[in-house]
């Protein structure tokens, strides 16, 4: 065997000069050098089947004067093996040092977690994941902080269009047709300018209970459900934040009713939240705070389950189209899948929240009787055809891309003002 070349890809490999090359070193090393990536496959396969197994690989880092143990070179075909075979074919090898320079998976996680920043007022979606790392330095709490704090900014600033939502969803109808001017004029008739931001001050308050609660229910399923310690699947990852939002929105449900009631309200109807909460309590008892809670649970589930999945699918084709150094894609891509896949999500699960708003409205509109959610929906059905299910989708959409672009900046500035790193 020749062994002329070792001395060399030791030169050029190790970079720190203790004349040992480290598992890094060695992938940079192989980085560097795509064109020998054949030739080193080939010299690493010491027996020619095509696979690269454990032995092999203790065996040449032994020849190029490194000795590893079994554990550490398992750690290394683990780290390359992709279909769990525990042998390294030429397809695995290629892929792992050409398209993935961003192997560490907890670097991925890091840019492509489904971002604290996008808050589109219906935070339905999958929480955050945080890396070991922030969860040990505390960071997660300042990221949960930053990202309440953006919500609130940008809820606040697209409350008019989240009130004209509201009212199409309640109110429009085949007979009763509101457009957005009209709308508006009609708002600020009857209320004046004040009366656009109608249900905000619970709107913002409920962000930051929902976010906790979610966020440690999360943490809790994602160690019931995986199958192996530290690693969860797609699937788990969408089976626990499906149900953290369920939690989440089980304990904060009356806030949402609420916030119904106090959107749609009329001038003096209530004087505020206590007021409100006192008024429903003694007219309609506590039945009335869970009124559109099915709908709304049902919600999650194609909301959630699309979401994720656009997203992972958006992610997936950035990584292996655009990710050539990093796994970093940039503010604008992740924004865009973010914005994507939440709007493909509230598509699907728009008619049950707007059901859900009915619900929760029904008992505050004089002479509407109190549906059930089936027969509420054949009875929008039958008069309203199915674009009776997608009232106020208008505004709904129109406010994505401020909501978006308010939270991003908000968020952006409470981070450098937190000192949260990159």
């Amino acid at each position: 065997k020749n062994h002329s070349h070792h001395p060399e890809i030791m030169s050029s490999g190790d970079e720190d000069k203790d004349d040992g090359l480290d598992f890094i070193e060695f992938s940079n090393y192989l980085k560097e050098h795509e064109k020998k990536l054949r030739l080193t496959f080939k010299s690493l396969d010491k027996n020619d089947d095509g696979q690269i197994d454990l032995m092999e690989i203790q065996q040449s880092l032994a020849d190029l004067g490194l000795n590893i143990s079994k554990e550490e070179a398992q750690k290394i075909l683990q780290s390359i093996d992709v279909d769990g075979t525990m042998t390294l074919d030429w397809n695995e090898w290629r892929e792992h040092f050409l398209f993935n320079p961003a192997t560490d998976l907890q670097e991925i996680i890091r840019f492509w977690k489904h971002s604290t920043v996008l808050d589109i007022g219906d935070s339905l979606s999958i929480p955050d994941e945080f890396t070991e790392e922030e969860k040990t330095t505390g960071m997660w709490w300042k990221q949960l902080s930053a990202g309440a704090m953006a919500g609130a900014v940008s809820r606040t600033g697209t409350a008019p269009l989240d009130r004209m939502k509201v009212f199409m969803q309640v109110h429009s109808s085949k007979s009763n047709q509101i457009s957005l001017v009209g709308g508006f004029k009609q708002m600020l008739k009857e209320g004046g300018l004040m009366s656009l931001w109608r249900g905000n001050g619970i709107n913002v308050l409920k962000i930051a209970p929902e976010t906790a609660i979610k966020f440690m229910a999360y943490e809790q399923f994602k160690k019931l459900l995986s199958s192996e310690p530290g690693k969860v699947k797609t699937h788990e990852r969408f089976m626990a934040g499906s149900l953290a939002g369920a939690t989440a929105q089980t304990v904060i449900y009356p806030m949402e009713v609420m916030k119904t009631r106090l959107t749609l309200r009329k001038t003096g109807q209530y004087s505020g939240m206590f007021d409100c909460a006192k008024k429903i309590l003694k007219r309609e008892g506590v039945k009335a705070f869970y009124k559109g809670y099915i709908p709304n649970l049902i919600g999650i589930i194609p909301y959630a389950g699309i979401d994720l999945a656009v997203y992972e699918s958006l992610k997936n084709l950035w990584l292996s189209r655009y990710a050539k150094d990093s796994a970093n894609p940039g503010v604008v891509v992740l924004l865009g899948c973010g914005t994507l896949s939440s709007t493909c999500g509230q598509l699907a699960s728009y008619p049950l929240a707007l059901i859900r708003t009915r619900m929760q409205a029904q008992a505050s509109l004089e002479g509407s009787e109190q549906l059930p959610m089936n027969l509420m929906v054949k009875k929008i059905l039958k008069n309203e055809g199915f674009f009776g299910l997608y009232r106020g989708i208008l505004p709904n959409f129109m406010k994505v891309i401020p909501a978006v672009s308010i939270s991003y900046v908000v968020y952006e500035h409470m981070r450098s003002e937190l000192g949260i790193q990159k």
